[in-house]
């Protein structure tokens, strides 16, 4: 199925066209005929003759010529018959605006014409949707009332009503599309087709989307990078809703209760590269920043400003994200002095004060400009009584038109600033409201410039794993209805695909444990063995430092607590393995929970009984590659730890990547893990590798 008859159809027929003002049906019959579209246009209703001084058909089978897309707005329950006949007039699009499938609860319909367009291998837009425009035809397939003008920026929608917003803000902020389509249900057609196809799209520069929820992980992530690492990257802007949102339902994993919906969908985005906005403000700062700039080459930022406390503003803001001010060179200061007052601050930012006219702004924009050690350039305007907003304007203009450079400009205010703000934006330039989201967008640009100037990921190759054995473990407590695995069946599972776990035993009575004891010279730890109880060390389920000789003691003790303290747990045995020497490791956590919509979703962090409380982990979609293991280390603060924190021994990351990576294959091998924890890993120093000291494995 192919989107080009979606967006470039030569014929179009509406399906449930009206002649009633102010209907669906009437709005886009109204905008394909009177907004410029060229190509051939079939309203069809069987009550009317003609409409906006169309012909109208009685049924699409009427229509004289083939037809590329059809637009469909009649009643739901009717939408899937149109499909067969739109497929014998040789519709290869159809877009469905009609609502009362899916959102209203009727799944089965909405099923059923996804169907049926699959079956004439027909391309669906929608259903429940505002319909699809591109402004390059002057086509507006859709009941918005607004043709934005043609541009490079493709904008998807999941809301509709999000779309009409999205359009009458361009026209303000001076944006052209490419391609503009609200999804609506997407019975069909998701983001990752459409990334698929703008993927290929000449005159598509940035992708923006508005999403509520995404899907299928892995292909999104594939068909997002192949537009992000491309080599003409495209950036891909997305403003997902949801934040707040709790994810799942309580969880028993310490991996579960941190990784909540929204920690899965800024993982997502990181490993592919896409830019996540956090309101409709900021996603119309960046999509201007991408349209209207160059990648910069560095993180050097140069700030030009006429007050101080604005500056330092954005310098705060800057470097917060990531940003360095520029040192400029000994050049550049010289000029400076030349053309700035004696009291002009030369150092970064450079503040030409409250009284700079436009030359003022125009010299230090020139200079900076040309300075190497400059990147990116911010300017910023507070309206004094002898600023001259409209002259400035220009000047920025100017200058961005030859800097070579990114620029984004702020002129602070509402009132006496807007002539000099809509110049700016009918020339192309950045303009932000505020100067710490000038600093932010900036910021970025910058990472996004870095991000697709990385090498390709380093990939894991595991081939000692023991797949067949693990499926046959699951297998079998499916047949038996079992759910939670404990720590001594959880390990049989880790083990098969070589992770780092202790040797171990699990003994039912005194005397076996004493047995075991006698086996081993040093201390032993003992763990109750039970479905039934999920944190062991809670109810007296761990006891470490066990002598040989105390063993047998112990174990009755420890069988004593948990009658007492857990009286309907089944008890399995307890878990007994030598005891590993910590005095020299750090705790860490390794886990997994899985996300309804985006699967597999890793876990790795500062461990042990603080795991919740210090809340320092990080998350990754599995399969992780191996540079995905490390940007995940690099995010938490104990990876300072394992590098080695103020002269103590560097600990053995290689190990730790290796297990995150076995970890990784296990899960996306295995679907049906709901949870794992790992915690604590424990990581020894250098070459002495991690070893998994408790483990337990949830299935659906």
């Amino acid at each position: 199925m192919s989107l080009s008859a979606v967006f470039n159809p030569k014929s179009i027929a509406i399906v449930g066209a009206s002649t009633k003002i102010g209907s669906v049906g009437n709005d886009i019959v109204k905008n394909l005929a009177t907004q410029g579209y060229r190509g051939l246009i079939y309203p069809v209703n069987p009550k009317v003759d003609e409409i906006y001084g169309l012909k109208c058909y009685k049924d699409i089978s009427d229509v004289p010529e083939t037809v590329d897309l059809v637009v469909i707005a009649i009643p739901a329950s009717f939408v899937p018959e149109v499909i067969p006949a739109a497929a014998a007039k040789g519709a290869k699009g159809v877009v469905v605006i009609s609502a009362g499938f899916k959102e209203t609860g009727n799944v089965e319909l909405e099923h059923r014409l996804a169907e049926e367009c699959r079956k004439h291998n027909i391309a669906l837009i929608g259903p429940n949707c505002l319909g699809v425009i591109n402004p390059a035809i002057y086509m507006n397939a859709s009941f918005s009332v607004l043709m934005p003008k043609a541009g490079s920026v493709a904008f998807m929608s999941q809301s509709g009503a999000l779309c009409t917003a999205i359009l009458d803000y361009a026209v303000k902020l001076n944006i052209g599309f490419s391609k503009f389509a609200s999804v609506g249900n997407k019975a069909e057609t998701d983001e990752i087709a459409l990334l698929k196809y703008l993927y290929t799209d000449k005159e598509t520069k940035v992708v923006a989307m508005y999403v509520e929820d995404l899907k299928e992980s892995g292909k999104f992530i594939e068909a997002a990078k192949k537009l992000t690492k491309s080599d003409n990257p495209k950036p891909i802007i997305i403003l997902k809703s949801g934040r707040t949102s709790a994810g799942a339902s309580a969880s028993a994993s310490h991996t579960g209760s941190l990784a909540g919906n929204d920690a899965a969908y800024d993982a997502l985005f990181r490993q592919c590269g896409v830019i996540r906005a956090s309101s409709v403000s900021q996603m119309f700062n960046l999509i201007q920043t991408f349209t209207s700039n160059p990648m910069p080459k560095g993180r050097r930022v140069a700030i030009v400003t006429n007050a101080g406390g604005p500056g330092v503003l954005t310098t705060d803001m800057a470097i917060s994200c990531g940003l360095e001010l520029a040192k400029l060179s000994p050049e550049s200061i010289i000029q400076l002095k030349a053309v700035l007052p004696p009291s002009a601050s030369l150092a970064n930012p450079i503040d030409i004060l409250g009284d700079a006219k436009a030359d003022r702004y125009a010299e230090a924009i020139r200079i900076i400009g040309q300075d190497p050690n400059v990147d990116s350039v911010l300017i910023i305007l507070t309206p004094q009584s002898m600023t001259q907003i409209e002259d400035t304007a220009r000047i920025i203009i100017e200058n961005k038109n030859s800097l070579h450079k990114p620029l984004i400009a702020c002129f602070m205010g509402e009132t006496t600033v807007v002539s000099g703000i809509a110049m700016m934006k009918s020339s192309n330039v950045t303009v932000t409201a505020f100067p710490e989201e000038a600093a932010e967008a900036m910021a970025v640009l910058t990472r996004f410039a870095e991000y697709r100037s990385e090498p390709e990921d380093e990939q894991f190759d595991f081939s000692d794993i023991h797949y067949k054995e693990v499926k046959k473990i699951f297998a079998e407590a499916r047949t038996k209805g079992i759910k939670y695995f404990p720590e001594a069946e959880a390990a049989k599972i880790l083990k098969l695909y070589n992770l780092p776990v202790l040797s171990f035993d699990v003994v039912k009575t005194s005397a076996e444990a004493l047995t075991v004891a006698k086996k081993h010279s040093g201390k032993m730890v003992m763990k109750i063995v039970s479905k039934d109880i999920v944190h062991k060390s809670d109810v007296g389920g761990v006891m470490l430092g066990i002598s040989p000789a105390e063993a047998g003691e112990k174990f009755d003790e420890m069988i004593r607590l948990i009658k007492k303290n857990c009286p309907k747990a089944a008890i399995d045995g307890v878990l007994m393995a030598e005891m590993v020497d910590r005095s020299k490791a750090v705790e860490l956590i390794l886990g997994q929970s899985k996300d309804p919509s985006l699967g597999a979703m890793l876990m790795v962090g500062l461990g042990g009984i603080y795991v919740e409380l210090f809340k320092d982990v990080a998350f990754g979609l599995a399969p992780i590659s191996k540079t995905e293991a490390y940007k995940m280390l690099s995010q938490i603060k104990a990876h300072k730890i394992i590098e080695g924190l103020r002269g103590q021994a560097k600990l053995d990351e290689d190990a730790l990547i290796e297990a995150m990576g076995r970890l990784s294959k296990l899960v996306h091998d295995f679907p049906e893990i709901k949870e794992l924890d790992i915690n604590p890993l424990a990581l020894f120093p250098d070459e002495q590798g991690a070893k998994v000291l408790d483990v337990r494995i949830i299935i659906e």
